[in-house]
Formats: C-alpha cells, structure tokens, sequence
C-alpha cells in the first residue's frame, strides 16, 4: 500500500437510527392514542371488502361462459346392477352382514351399503378386496 497516497480514517460519528414505522405500526393502537393526544389528524378508511374473502370467490366469473356453454350431462359411474346383485349374493351365502364384511376389506359399512345399493362410485382396489374375502369373481372379462 505504500506510495498510493497518504492513509487518512474516517472519525464522523455514525449514527444508527429505528426505520420509520411501517403502516401497520401506524395503525397501532398505542400510536393512534398518541396521535390523538398531540391532536394530530386521524384518517380512518373504511374497506368495501373487508372481512370477505374476494380471493376465492373471484375465479367464478372467468368459468362461467364456460359452464354456461356446456351442454354435455356429465355424471359419475355408478356401480352396475349385476356387481351389486352380485355383492348382495356373495355376502348372503357366506352369512355376512354388510359390518362384518366392511370390518373384513377395512372398510367402512356406509362403503358396502353404497355398493350394494349402486350408488357407489366404482372402485378397483375396493371390488378387488370384496372378490378376495367372498372368494367370487365379481368383475367381467376386463
């Protein structure tokens, strides 16, 4: 470093202040209180939306052209007429009631009563377990 120049220090005091506060420590309850003992102006604002949740809701204008333009009626599979009867028989001849034989596949009873009542949304792993405890093959040629 030598013959660069002569070396001097810098001996200015630094001084390290608290950032100014944020708007939500100007919302604060205490600084509001002290503003209006200074008799400083208080500005409240009110906001349409508060308390709702527009975030959610908001998506559903962009969606319903689409809806509205939708003309095909889409329903979920149901369990066919043949599987349930076919349930319903095996469950009989083994002498199960439907608890028994959900408490069997770990399933729940409202599972077996839907299935054989064909309002259950067909499952492969559910049909699958039911073929192995009844010992019947309960699907077609699949």
């Amino acid at each position: 470093m030598a013959g660069i120049g002569p070396v001097t220090q810098d001996w200015e005091p630094v001084v390290i202040r608290k950032k100014a506060p944020n708007s939500a420590a100007k919302k604060d309850e205490k600084a509001v209180n002290a503003a209006r003992r200074s008799g400083a102006e208080i500005e409240t604002i009110r906001k349409s939306t508060a308390g709702t949740n527009k975030a959610a809701s908001s998506s559903t204008t962009l969606n319903t052209r689409k809806l509205d333009d939708e003309t095909e009626n889409l329903a979920h599979e149901r369990v066919p007429t043949e599987l349930k009867k076919n349930i319903m028989q095996a469950r009989m001849d083994k002498k199960f009631t439907q608890s028994q034989l959900a408490q069997m596949i770990n399933e729940k009873p409202q599972i077996i009563q839907e299935y054989e009542s064909g309002k259950a949304i067909p499952n492969q792993q559910i049909i699958g377990k039911l073929e192995r405890v009844l010992g019947v093959k309960l699907r077609g040629k699949k």
